[in-house]
């Protein structure tokens, strides 16, 4: 079968490989969509790894089951996610599933963006979900994405009667803005460096769209009553974000890092004023099994406009075209690969 083997950002190879074996509790899956997350090109994230097939945003056909398999069956439509929580152990038990050890031990083989993946057991139990009739394959690969985004909302504890700031545009930033407004959010403001992405937001429902650039601050002010955001979320790893989000958070507030900066960049926390203030700073990563069984149902539900996100579609040997996408953040939002075309 053909892989698409990661190097770095401008060097993803498609290679040949045996087809996966599979136990008797495994499953062999054809990826039909392979999403392309902002993480697969945060190159100082993947390159330590390399050479490895990436893709975790994975929709397909189910070619094969295990002989011990007994909820899915060949021909089934299913949605499989690379990491899932043993639901056992401390810290799934207290609601924080993406600590579980498990969780950062789980994979499939070889990876998304291949032609055939294997499902080890525990995933095919915990982490794989079939598609409802009414969710095309391309749609299915919003699921993960989706499902991390509900659950950084709930952790947050967002609120109807607040205002929520939305740093970065991308696709994270565009699901959290339509997550959000599908819960109907008082005011939602979104904030980019690129008009395209700012535009992008205006059309996935922010009520305003403030390039990064701006004194954010008054910005805020001037449109939410000389208050600043009740619940910033950073949906870039961007360093002057990071910084931005600190001085636009209102008293009372929560600053969530959905995503950070490189390991080798820091920043200063004013704790002594979020101390007065009781302003929170917390982070969020991942998706639990539930997150992903509620993402499944907006989708199915056309709760969430996720289909208009999607301006790009690569065939498998233009996978490396997908990679300049989405590593260039121009003029692009959701890039999916087909391995199977």
């Amino acid at each position: 079968m053909r892989v698409a083997v990661y190097y770095n950002n401008k060097d993803v190879r498609i290679e040949e490989r045996q087809i996966p074996a599979i136990n008797d509790d495994e499953i062999l899956v054809k990826v039909i969509a392979s999403g392309i997350c902002g993480t697969d090109v945060l190159e100082w994230y993947r390159i330590k790894k390399a050479p490895l097939v990436l893709g975790h945003e994975i929709s397909g056909i189910i070619e094969k089951t295990g002989k011990n398999v007994k909820n899915f069956k060949t021909g089934d439509m299913v949605f499989a996610s690379h990491h899932v929580p043993c639901m056992k152990c401390h810290y799934c038990l207290n609601n924080h599933h993406t600590a579980c050890e498990t969780l950062h031990k789980t994979n499939f083989d070889p990876g998304g963006f291949s032609e055939y993946v294997r499902i080890p057991k525990l995933n095919v139990e915990l982490g794989t979900f079939k598609l409802p009739d009414s969710v095309s394959f391309d749609e299915g690969t919003f699921v993960e994405p989706l499902g991390t985004v509900i659950r950084a909302q709930r952790l947050a504890n967002l609120k109807q009667n607040q205002t929520l700031l939305v740093i970065g545009s991308g696709i994270s930033g565009l699901l959290h803005i339509n997550l959000a407004k599908s819960k109907n959010i008082k005011k939602i403001i979104a904030v980019d460096i690129n008009e395209y992405r700012l535009g992008a937001a205006k059309r996935f429902s922010a009520d305003y769209a403030f390039n990064a650039n701006n004194n954010l601050v008054e910005e805020i002010k001037k449109i939410n009553d000389d208050r600043l955001a009740d619940l910033v979320i950073v949906c870039t790893g961007a360093l002057p974000a990071a910084k931005q989000a600190l001085n636009c958070v209102d008293k009372g507030g929560t600053i969530l890092f959905f995503a950070v900066p490189k390991p080798d960049e820091s920043f200063e926390v004013p704790i002594n004023d979020f101390w007065r203030n009781e302003v929170k700073v917390m982070t969020s990563y991942g998706a639990a099994p539930d997150d992903l069984k509620e993402s499944i149902d907006l989708i199915k539900n056309k709760k969430i406009n996720i289909s208009d996100m999607i301006t790009h579609k690569v065939r498998f040997d233009e996978i490396q075209r997908g990679f300049n996408l989405v590593a260039e953040a121009k003029e692009s939002l959701k890039v999916i690969v087909e391995p199977n075309r």
